[in-house]
């Protein structure tokens, strides 16, 4: 029998099977079948959904396609996020990230293809979808004037999650805000914006973070607690969609990556067989200094110009 772990996620205790344990110690977790349940999940209409192999995936996204009037963004990708993953996508300017994300969102109708998020359609379902995921944008702006623990109050409440006083002290406390609880939002760093921002978009405990370019613009100090603040959410059982044009912080951070361009999934590995497999790739020796790394396999297949 494999071995299951409880992981005490919103004052709930979640049982998930281990599915691996990584060379850094960290663990890639499963949900625990419930004894008894069919080995498929009905979707909201009732109907049985093929349970996905190995460690059940949080996303599928599939045969994706996303159009501006006669401008294609996104050309039928497909792509799907396992259950504890940290899960890269990568692109430069103008290769159909944020349009990838705005329809995982239920912010864009896409021309063709689905989405499931934990199973829900989010097109159908925009309601239910956004309740299970939390989202991060490269720069969110709360109210300016509010104080942090007003904006943690205020949209603990839009996710219909209430919090004592202690609770919001207790969260500011794990990052690292605790003394800056009666602060205005405007008085806050960079920094400490961003990690105010994380801990909101985790407030109602969501099955998938999405994260665009939570890093952007931050000191190496702030860059790497961030990056420990999403391990964290990664080891509690959370999976995350990153978006990062930092290619040192998907070799970092992320499991695996999907680098698109052109609305197109050129290749998705984890960093390590993108830089063994494109290691020999002429693009990639081109554009190489020594060692290949993933920065060089990203511009041997996206190309040296500058997007905008």
């Amino acid at each position: 029998m494999r071995e299951t772990v409880q992981v005490l996620r919103g004052g709930r205790a979640h049982v998930y099977l281990v599915a691996e344990e990584r060379a850094d110690g960290s663990l890639l977790l499963a949900p625990a079948p419930v004894p008894g349940a069919p080995e498929t999940a009905p979707d909201e209409e009732g109907r049985a959904e093929p349970a996905a192999d190995g460690a059940a995936g949080i996303l599928r996204v599939s045969d994706l396609t996303v159009a501006y009037g006669h401008r294609t963004a996104v050309d039928s990708i497909s792509f799907e996020i396992r259950r504890g993953e940290i899960f890269g996508l990568l692109g430069p300017n103008g290769a159909g990230k944020t349009s990838t994300l705005s329809a995982i969102e239920g912010l864009v109708k896409p021309r063709s293809g689905t989405i499931r998020l934990d199973g829900i359609d989010p097109r159908r379902h925009p309601s239910r979808a956004r309740a299970r995921m939390g989202v991060q944008l490269q720069a969110t702006s709360f109210q300016s004037e509010l104080r942090i623990t007003q904006i943690v109050r205020l949209y603990a409440g839009l996710y219909g999650v209430e919090l004592s006083d202690a609770q919001i002290a207790d969260g500011l406390r794990a990052i690292g805000l605790e003394t800056e609880a009666s602060k205005q939002f405007k008085q806050l760093s960079g920094g400490q914006q961003q990690r105010l921002s994380l801990y909101i978009a985790v407030v109602h405990d969501p099955a998938l973070l999405l994260l665009d370019e939570p890093t952007a613009g931050l000191d190496p100090q702030s860059r790497r607690q961030l990056w420990g603040r999403i391990e964290h959410i990664r080891r509690g059982g959370g999976s995350i969609l990153l978006t990062t044009h930092s290619m040192e912080e998907a070799q970092a951070v992320c499991d695996r990556v999907a680098i698109i361009d052109h609305g197109a999934l050129l290749t998705l590995e984890t960093p390590r067989e993108l830089i063994a497999k494109h290691r020999d790739d002429p693009r990639v020796r081109a554009v190489a200094h020594g060692e290949v790394t993933l920065e060089d396999v990203f511009i041997g297949l996206t190309g040296s110009e500058i997007r905008d």
